[in-house]
């Protein structure tokens, strides 16, 4: 099982810390709006993607996947980054960290588990208790930036308010804490200009309130598909 270092980047002070991650968790469809989210339903069923049973989704998908590597590999070019809070639970509470549910767009028309099981999902080292963020939530903002064709650009940026909040989700999830040793990414925001591969990806995680943020970022190995 992956050991996550991190650091507690709380009001009273930084904290060091490990948590092993013994269950990763993929939410998907967590928007708020059904309106808006059967719109992005009908969207990825006109490619193939097929319809969830239910909302939002619960992907169980393989702790080991969970990297803080700077790095990943994956296979063939139809790859790509979101970013997404993460909740953990540990024996310090709930945090909330920074990462990239990194998915294969030409597996996910075959099935979303499988897609996002084939690929690395980083996540960043320094995290906050969300007991310091909960009163603001809403305005917790996230994006990304993306280098595509050796441009570095915007690749999304909003604020969380349209995604179920962490104690939604997680009612929805086990009517109860995330337990230490859960990792949960918990959705994303629309790709600025479209989903597209990238060489690199860095996600951000802004507290507006707090004046401060966290981050993380990778580079992307395409391997060669032969056969």
């Amino acid at each position: 099982m992956p050991k996550l270092s991190l650091q507690i980047d709380s009001l009273d002070g930084p904290t060091n810390t490990q948590v092993e991650i013994d269950s990763l968790v993929i939410a998907g469809w967590t928007g708020r709006q059904k309106e808006t989210m059967e719109h992005h339903i009908a969207e990825l069923e006109a490619l193939g993607v097929k319809r969830p049973s239910e909302t939002p989704m619960f992907y169980s998908l393989s702790a080991s996947r969970l990297t803080q590597s700077d790095a990943i590999e994956v296979i063939g070019d139809g790859s790509s980054g979101e970013a997404e809070f993460v909740l953990i639970g540990s024996e310090n509470g709930l945090l909330v960290g920074i990462g990239s549910d990194h998915t294969d767009r030409e597996a996910e028309t075959v099935g979303i588990a499988l897609s996002k099981q084939m690929c690395d999902k980083p996540i960043g080292y320094v995290v906050w208790p969300y007991s310091e963020l909960k009163n603001h939530w809403d305005q917790i903002v996230i994006r990304s930036y993306a280098t595509i064709n050796g441009e570095r650009v915007l690749y999304q940026e909003g604020t969380i308010d349209g995604m179920l909040s962490p104690d939604a989700l997680i009612k929805k999830f086990k009517h109860d804490d995330i337990v230490s040793g859960t990792a949960m990414f918990c959705g994303t925001l629309p790709a600025i200009g479209g989903v597209r591969g990238s060489s690199d990806f860095t996600c951000e995680l802004e507290d507006p309130v707090l004046n401060r943020k966290i981050s993380t970022h990778y580079s992307i190995t395409t391997l060669e598909i032969r056969g």
